[in-house]
């Protein structure tokens, strides 16, 4: 008769000290990582947690974890003790901790639990990734990309972005007029990007954020003592555009003293601070946008009519995302990629399911919304797709979308959306690609998924290549 056997003792999968086999993955990882045994003591600590804390491996192993993991949530609401206690992972949970010299430094903390090889847990584990590097990386990728593009398949604004260049090199004012979150301030950047004047500051103010007074000093300026708290002069934001664009957001919340004011730097070019007496000439370019009717305000009285035809020079609209719903997929894709590199979490996209409920709905907010809805879903998503169960509950099931009842209809708006893009481009994905604000390697999988036919000259060159078959590259 065979002796039982003890059951093995406790392996920690993350020992004492750290096998130099383990320490040389770990050590090669661009997060921090530290591990704690049952009693809350360090039992390892690689090479990018010393440097994101400033405290050296051999200072830190052995120590309680609170005092050399240093958070805003250490003792309330630890993540690795939620972990322990309950065996639910935390992932990407954004925080605050202190490094060696008390410096805050953002963070999103990930949690796991540590098992022998029976089974039972001895410990955990402790990821963070330092923002900075993240929004730097971020930085980088976004100075390759075309700035402050606009990501659209509706004619409309595409018409309006093909004869953007054409406006922005002229020096006329111009109007943008839109709902609320539908992307004005955007509008008006690519005006100034592609204008004469893209080298000099684009300086914006929003004419409805700050009291008559205040308005009138940040916009002209001020000479000290000319109010109450006024101790030095100030330089206002028509200066600090001096050579470029000055943008007036909800130019209809501007009280009528301030009207009259800028009726003269629109005519004259010429203004005064507040409290001085000496006129400046600006070389600025005025671009103002408005969700108001301003033909309606100035009917009302509230608005000069002077001032409204001085600035009605050229008329571009945002239309609402409602009458735009083919540009959902494309703005939550480039949102999400957004979050993703910002947050560190994978998310690739929507679900189809997930995707008819977006575009079912009517967005009141507009784009802002859209961004705040996959923002919320986004912080729930546990798989690398946004499913309908991640959106927020108020928002209704999908029902039809414009006449676009199944799956197959929404896989045949975007392999048209797809399509057109492509021929604009003269079949060249990197710029069709470029044109829809997705990677190119994005692309590629959508014309294979979608089964796109391509022609046998790819726009990339005169000469051109053999397409790839809609099969595979």
């Amino acid at each position: 008769m065979k002796r039982k056997t003890e059951p093995p003792l406790e392996t920690p999968a993350v020992p004492r000290g750290c096998d130099e086999r383990f320490e040389t993955v770990i050590n090669s990882i661009s997060d921090g990582v530290f591990a704690v045994d049952e009693e809350w003591r360090i039992t390892c600590f690689n090479s990018a947690a010393e440097r994101t804390l400033g405290i050296r491996r051999e200072e830190a192993l052995g120590k309680w974890c609170g005092e050399v993991f240093q958070s805003n949530i250490c003792e309330e609401a630890c993540a690795l003790r939620y972990t322990m206690e309950t065996g639910k992972p935390v992932i990407n949970l954004p925080i605050h901790i202190h490094d060696a010299q008390g410096n805050r430094v953002l963070v999103t903390v990930s949690t796991a639990l540590l098992r022998d090889k029976t089974g039972r847990v001895v410990g955990g584990v402790e990821t963070f990734r330092d923002l900075k590097l993240v929004r730097r990386l971020l930085q980088e990728v976004e100075a390759t990309e075309p700035q402050n593009r606009l990501i659209t398949q509706d004619p409309g604004l595409l018409h309006t972005l093909e004869i953007l260049p054409t406006i922005a090199r002229s020096d006329s004012t111009v109007l943008i007029g839109g709902e609320s979150g539908t992307g004005k301030g955007l509008l008006a950047k690519a005006v100034h990007n592609q204008s004469g004047r893209s080298e000099s500051p684009l300086v914006t103010i929003n004419c409805g954020a700050l009291p008559e007074q205040l308005l009138e000093s940040e916009l002209f300026g001020c000479k000290a003592g000319a109010f109450t708290g006024a101790t030095r002069d100030r330089k206002g934001r028509v200066a600090a555009a001096e050579g470029g664009t000055l943008f007036l957001d909800e130019i209809g919340d501007l009280p009528p003293p301030v009207q009259v004011k800028l009726l003269r730097l629109l005519q004259e070019r010429q203004y005064e601070p507040l409290g001085d007496v000496r006129t400046r000439i600006a070389d600025v370019r005025i671009v103002a946008a408005t969700h108001q009717d301003l033909a309606g305000l100035m009917k009302a009285g509230t608005f000069r009519s002077d001032l409204y035809y001085r600035i009605n020079v050229i008329r571009l609209e945002m239309p609402p995302l409602r009458e735009r719903p083919a540009d959902v997929p494309l703005l939550a894709e480039a949102f999400l990629r957004r979050l993703s590199m910002v947050r560190g979490k994978a998310v690739e996209g929507c679900s189809r399911q997930a995707l008819r409920r977006l575009m079912a709905y009517g967005f009141p907010g507009n784009v802002r919304e859209l961004e705040n809805i996959l923002e919320h879903a986004y912080v729930l998503c546990e798989g690398s797709r946004i499913e309908s169960e991640d959106l927020p509950d108020w928002l209704p099931a999908g029902g039809a979308v414009n006449g676009l009842p199944s799956h197959t209809a929404l896989e045949d708006a975007e392999a048209a959306v797809i399509r057109d893009a492509l021929a604009r481009n003269g079949w060249n994905r990197v710029e069709a690609a470029r044109e829809l604000g997705i990677h190119k390697t994005t692309l590629h999988r959508k014309i294979r998924r979608l089964k796109i036919d391509l022609p046998e000259q790819d726009g990339r060159s005169s000469r051109g290549r053999k397409a790839a078959p809609s099969g595979g590259e």
